[in-house]
């Protein structure tokens, strides 16, 4: 395929093109190895192709998360459209399983041992965000018995509107609940 050498107008139609068309989140590397660009220039295309989508008012805009960009719908109208975005969403995650993941996502990687040592009970809801795909195992411990290690996932980073880990909210003390911190 030859990259397409014309006006600034047509990068950015093939980048609002990609976003639609991916389906997921792309990062600048994809996009500068499809445009032939270097990824400061394709930084630039993305941020005025936001700057466009604003200007226009089209009820969509570009979303930097999980590493990557993505088209998203306008909070304002995403309540309006709900019924037509499918898959039906999951069942809110219970509280132990949000508190497990915020362990996992602050902590990581961890073991089962070492989650249930810190809530003080049962770690059981680690299948049901393996399920989910909201962790993953990311290797073993060398502990004794090398018990698994557990790490989020990029879909964690997209369900929970993330582009990386370091935008967790900074816990205040080493103490504190976990629960509270993720939106389910």
């Amino acid at each position: 395929m030859t990259t397409p050498r014309a006006h600034t107008s047509d990068f950015k139609s093939i980048i609002g093109a990609a976003l639609l068309a991916a389906g997921r989140p792309v990062k600048v590397k994809e996009l500068s190895e499809l445009l032939g660009l270097p990824a400061e220039a394709v930084r630039r295309l993305l941020e005025a192709f936001k700057q466009q989508l604003h200007t226009a008012q089209l009820g969509f805009e570009v979303e930097e998360v999980a590493g990557g960009f993505r088209l998203v719908v306008l909070p304002e109208h995403a309540q309006l459209l709900a019924p037509l975005l499918a898959p039906t969403p999951l069942p809110a995650l219970s509280g132990a399983a949000l508190e497990v993941l915020a362990i996992i996502a602050y902590r990581q990687p961890v073991t089962r041992a070492e989650i249930e040592a810190m809530r003080g009970g049962s770690a059981s809801t680690v299948v049901t965000l393996q399920e989910r795909e909201l962790i993953k195992v990311v290797g073993r411990s060398e502990a004794v018995g090398q018990p698994l290690l557990y790490g989020t996932t990029e879909r964690f980073l997209l369900e929970f509107g993330l582009n990386s880990l370091q935008d967790l909210p900074v816990l205040e003390q080493s103490g504190q609940e976990f629960s509270h911190l993720l939106r389910g």
